[in-house]
């Protein structure tokens, strides 16, 4: 089983809004698949291209967002039970200075926040045993 959500963030000033799409497994509770773009169906297309071939398959639990329809179909896509992602992402926020909201920390360039985005979840995912 799969949560998917999506975060937001900013790059270079608070009027480019990137945001950053994550996969985690529901059991293992490690990051399967990151995509960093818009909020639309460019962006489910994305992070559904960054999963695995044994997590296209899986049931994905998603918040209500409309792109996700689009990419998850019939009985596989499933709305609400995403607690463990968003804790995930309260974390994220806590941890990497570039996506603390209204501050002046926010990414110059977005190479640079996808790098520390994902050395962090490179990180986040060898912490398990």
């Amino acid at each position: 089983m799969l949560e998917c959500d999506e975060l937001c963030t900013f790059v270079r000033s608070h009027q480019r809004p990137l945001w950053i799409w994550l996969a985690m497994d529901r059991y293992t509770r490690r990051i399967v698949g990151c995509f960093l773009g818009p909020r639309d169906t460019l962006g489910a297309y994305g992070l559904w291209h960054s999963l695995q071939t044994p997590y296209l398959d899986a049931v994905c639990h998603t918040d209500r967002l409309a792109p996700y329809k689009s990419v998850v179909f019939g009985q596989r896509h499933r709305i609400g039970g995403t607690q463990h992602l968003e804790r995930f992402n309260a974390t994220l926020r806590a941890r990497l200075a570039h996506l603390v909201r209204r501050s002046l920390a926010f990414s110059r360039r977005q190479s640079h926040l996808e790098t520390v985005v994902w050395l962090f979840i490179h990180q986040y995912n060898a912490s398990f045993p």
